[in-house]
């Protein structure tokens, strides 16, 4: 704030004292509005545009495909909003029987930020495997819905592997899965199909906050309440994948610079509370 200080004047007319202390009042108040201008413009430059991909509503702009079933059929209803979240629910289910779900948000994404609140609930339900206790995903890069076989159990993708803890046993989230791609870390490439972050585990029904940083073709980070923890470039199609033939000539390229975003039923309920996006500039 202007600091004003006022100096009383004993010689002189009433009416000049009376101009003077006008001016200086006027000039207090003008400089005071003058910094508010400027913190307003300061925070109006600053503030991101992120894109809520659910509104905690419904699942309007979000596209639903289950192994074995036409895109559109909700099988079981197990995508559903309950309590304003997006829930992966197995009520309705009584066995796993291998039917993998996706739901995908319309369009496709190249340079963005995504930031999700997921939290693991519940039984998993009959059937279901080993692996897929406390394991969801958020498939990125991925091929479009509509282009995905009958009975294709995941769309080819770069998947960030959302995992929780057995509540003894240590499993970090945010975990790296390729299914029908390849990546480079360390200027090597890596045909493993699954690798570990650095993170820590996360047991319970705890909310945890994950980020992903993607900039098209180049280099992908993985956060975990704000931290980094795996990074890795050149995401790309495998040539051993069954796929690859036929998303090769679609792309026109092997490498991977943008797809689609979808999330995963894999046997486990599953809550999201956040799900947000924001556009990145292009390098």
């Amino acid at each position: 704030m202007t600091k004003c200080i006022f100096m009383q004047t004993y010689s002189g007319s009433l009416k000049v004292l009376i101009l003077v202390l006008s001016v200086v009042v006027s000039a207090c108040g003008s400089g005071s509005k003058s910094k508010q201008n400027v913190e307003k413009s300061a925070v109006g430059e600053n503030t991101e545009n992120w894109i809520q991909l659910f509104n905690g509503k419904d699942l309007n702009n979000w596209q639903i495909k289950f192994k074995g079933y036409e895109l559109g059929y909700n099988l079981n209803n197990t995508f559903r909003v309950e309590d304003g979240l997006l829930r992966v629910s197995y009520n309705d289910w009584e066995d796993w029987n291998n039917q993998f779900g996706h739901i995908f948000y319309e369009g496709e994404f190249s340079h963005y930020r995504l930031r999700v609140e997921y939290r693991f609930v519940g039984e998993q339900v009959k059937g279901g495997p080993g692996w897929a206790y406390r394991n969801n995903g958020l498939m990125l890069h991925g091929q479009s819905a509509e282009s995905m076989e009958l009975d294709q159990d995941f769309p080819v993708s770069i998947e960030v592997q959302l995992l929780g803890g057995n509540g003894k046993d240590e499993r970090s989230t945010m975990n790296l899965c390729t299914p029908g791609t390849n990546v480079v870390m360390d200027n090597i490439l890596v045909e493993q199909h699954c690798m570990n972050s650095g993170s820590k585990t996360f047991h319970g029904d705890q909310w945890v906050s994950v980020e992903v940083e993607v900039h098209g073709g180049k280099i992908i980070r993985h956060f975990v309440e704000g931290e980094e923890v795996m990074s890795y470039e050149k995401p790309q199609l495998d040539p051993r994948d069954q796929y690859y033939e036929k998303l090769l000539s679609e792309y026109g390229d092997i490498m991977i610079t943008s797809g689609t975003i979808s999330l995963q039923a894999e046997s486990h309920p599953t809550d999201f509370r956040k799900i947000e996006l924001l556009i990145l500039d292009e390098e």
